[in-house]
């Protein structure tokens, strides 16, 4: 209990007072500096205890509470900005579904990956498959939530094909491993656990559009959308123990 009044007496000087050489001048009195002649003196008094008119705290323990509770401040700031989706009116179902994924991938407890087809703003058909999280991490995605911009594959995502031109690139990223020479499809291979993510639209066996497994502990789920000519999402979730 004193412990806890101690802490409560120390957190109202730090959070009264910029500096701990502020908080020792405002126990110095006129007299004190008419006989001692000398500020730093009258300083050091007070933080010895000699001097002053309120509670005696010592450097260490005020510096350490000023850390403290200026780390506390700045994780509840950024916290409060991390998800760019929050407070936004989404209408569309393809932002809904990035809204509700966001602070999954922004935290790790689940990887997405986006399947996005559609045309480029030289008309040109393109498609390719979206790292979310990683995108999260390198992008600001106000403008998108915001309606500004559409998110579109890029030739730095995980894959990105240009119909009309037939450019195709693929790239490794931070969260997957990219296995294009995969006589069954395009696969990715998500690093934290090894598990493999198959986006192949089509199921070998039977024939039919978006009918192969996913994989161990990932799902597939297309999404109703104007937005886009097509799109789908790719969830997997890690099961590797951290």
């Amino acid at each position: 209990m004193e412990r806890e009044e101690g802490l409560t007496a120390v957190d109202n000087i730090v959070t009264q007072f910029n500096t701990y050489e502020d908080f020792l001048d405002s126990q110095i009195t006129t007299v004190d500096l008419y006989y001692l002649e000398d500020e730093v003196l009258a300083r050091q008094l007070v933080e010895l205890g000699y001097r002053g008119t309120g509670e005696v705290v010592k450097r260490e323990d005020f510096e350490a509470r000023k850390a403290a509770i200026e780390i506390a401040r700045l994780a509840k700031r950024t916290q409060k900005k991390t998800l760019t989706s929050a407070g936004k009116d989404l209408q569309d179902n393809f932002l809904k579904a990035l809204a509700v994924r966001e602070e999954d991938n922004r935290n790790g407890k689940v990887s997405s990956v986006i399947f996005i087809r559609d045309r480029n703003s030289h008309g040109q058909e393109v498609s390719g498959y979206i790292d979310y999280a990683h995108r999260l991490r390198t992008e600001d995605f106000e403008v998108y939530f915001d309606g500004k911009r559409r998110l579109l594959p890029k030739p730095t995502d995980l894959s990105f094909y240009n119909w009309e031109c037939h450019i195709a690139v693929w790239n490794s990223t931070p969260n997957y491993q990219v296995i294009a020479d995969n006589p069954e499809g395009l696969l990715f291979k998500y690093k934290r656990d090894r598990k493999i993510l198959n986006v192949d639209p089509k199921d070998k066996e039977h024939g039919r559009q978006w009918k192969a497994r996913p994989g161990d502990n990932s799902t597939r789920i297309p999404i109703q959308t104007e937005m886009y000519i097509q799109a789908v999402i790719f969830d997997h979730i890690s099961r590797r123990k951290t």
